[in-house]
């Protein structure tokens, strides 16, 4: 059992397909792992065996022909996202019963595709925050350090591929919530292009900040979830086509980029500067290659700005009812989005909407000499899990909880494609992440640098790990 939760995911697979292994003999391996691992890091407060089981049952009894492209491999998901008959809290105690009827679009595509839901992992309530705790769950903590927070908001997510809970998650992103968790844990999160994949049905269909993407341990198992993920779906009007090759393809048969650049804070905010070191280490190992790497940063003013109007507008929008109904049940942070968001005028939100198109434009034409942009994926490395936020880095402080994800926020605005992959350590022994970005929809490109460096750092193959606690 220990043997399955150590391998991939494609390995994984390659087994299902050749019969070698069964759906359920992997269910009951993370089980096991699930129940030796769990209480010292509270990544999967809810499972649902019996329903994976039943579902595995199932697909064994079709040919495996029809099996779908992941076999029958078990896969967790984000409790922001619903799946029917399991239970879904949102991290809110205002959710805390809260038992589906449908899953979420990206759930259902897959399911439809082989893969087999076991649990829920744990988030920040609402998904708010980047450290992942809540009134329902408690914390979530990271197996590198017991004592530090996983990230968030797809804290769990993060924490369950790293300890070996499972061999694939799914993760969502508006400010940074797939790449920070990814960097805290030194495991793969790939924030897609909006539209890449399908989510939903949601009352916003049309938000382009907040996506959903795959999360794992290698480079290339993420292509393979992502392979999995995408596609066009009639009730998410963002949705658009598969691309004609897989995304795996972009790993198993690499393109080194010509240019790339190589930013230490993309010129929005202090970064811890062992952070930075490691990342500059990293990005230069894109020579080896025999890419010409260069210190460059695209023109960034403006981001903090228009990201946060634009997602207090959206708090607003989501949770402005919540607000009028159950005020003194929503975390203080959340509250405080709502009301930046209630004081914002007609004008302030065109503002930030001119501030993001104009940002959009300057990427453009930095892509058009650059192929890639490189920077750290967390400004610091994870920190005290008792901390909520990030206060201060160096003598910039804080005044909010989102202000110190600059890093990460800055590329959502852009909506390009951005993956977080393990680059080194600290001094301490926690992770660091660099964060790859690619051109707009330039997915396979982000894929196979993030390939090419991972292959060269040797990292993955730490993974995964028993929890350690601090000392």
């Amino acid at each position: 059992m220990d043997e399955l939760t150590r391998k991939t995911a494609r390995e994984v697979v390659a087994l299902l397909c050749r019969g070698e292994v069964t759906p359920v003999e992997l269910i009951e391996a993370a089980a096991a792992r699930i129940a030796a691992v769990e209480p010292a890091v509270n990544a999967l407060p809810t499972l649902c065996l019996e329903r994976a089981r039943d579902r595995a049952r199932a697909l064994m009894a079709r040919p495996p022909e029809e099996r779908g492209p992941l076999a029958g491999l078990p896969l967790v998901v984000k409790d922001l996202d619903p799946v029917a008959g399991v239970r879904t809290t949102l991290g809110s105690p205002i959710y805390a019963d809260s038992v589906p009827e449908r899953s979420d679009i990206m759930v259902e595509t897959l399911e439809a595709r082989g893969g087999i839901v076991i649990g829920k992992s744990n988030t920040p309530e609402f998904g708010a925050g980047a450290n992942t705790f809540n009134e329902v769950f408690g914390k979530t903590l990271n197996p590198w350090d017991t004592r530090k927070t996983c990230g968030g908001s797809s804290g769990g997510s993060a924490v369950a591929l790293a300890s070996g809970e499972c061999w694939l998650a799914t993760g969502s992103d508006l400010g940074g919530s797939l790449r920070t968790p990814a960097s805290f844990c030194s495991v793969v999160g790939f924030r897609p292009s909006p539209g890449r994949v399908a989510e939903g049905p949601n009352p916003f269909p049309f938000n382009s900040l907040a996506v959903n993407g795959p999360m794992a341990r290698t480079v290339g198992d993420a292509a393979l979830m992502l392979d999995a993920m995408v596609g066009r779906h009639p009730e998410d009007p963002r949705s658009f086509d598969p691309p004609r090759q897989p995304f795996v393809a972009a790993v198993d048969e690499p393109t080194a980029p010509r240019r790339v650049a190589f930013s230490p804070d993309l010129g929005v905010m202090p970064v811890d500067p062992e952070v930075a070191a490691i990342c500059a280490r990293a990005a230069a190992r894109f020579a080896e290659t025999g890419a010409a790497v260069e210190q460059a940063t695209p023109d960034f003013s403006g981001a903090g700005e228009a990201f946060q109007s634009l997602r207090a507008a959206g708090f607003v929008a989501s949770f402005g009812a919540l607000y009028e109904t159950d005020r003194d049940r929503l975390k203080p942070e959340i509250v405080w989005n709502i009301e930046a968001g209630l004081a914002l005028s007609a004008t302030d939100i065109a503002r930030a909407e001119r501030l993001r198109g104009a940002l959009f434009h300057r990427i453009a034409g930095f892509f058009r000499d650059h192929d890639l942009l490189l920077c750290p994926a967390a400004a610091v490395p994870p920190f005290d899990v008792e901390q909520r936020y990030v206060e201060a880095i160096g003598e910039t402080r804080f005044d909010n909880y989102i202000d110190w994800l600059g890093v990460t926020y800055a590329v959502t605005l852009t909506s390009c494609p951005a993956i977080s992959v393990p680059c080194g350590f600290t001094a301490e022994g926690l992770p660091v992440g660099l964060q790859i970005v690619g051109p707009p929809r330039g997915e396979a490109a982000v894929l196979s640098a993030a390939a090419l460096f991972e292959a060269r750092s040797g990292i993955a193959a730490r993974l995964p790990i028993d929890p350690r606690a601090g000392s």
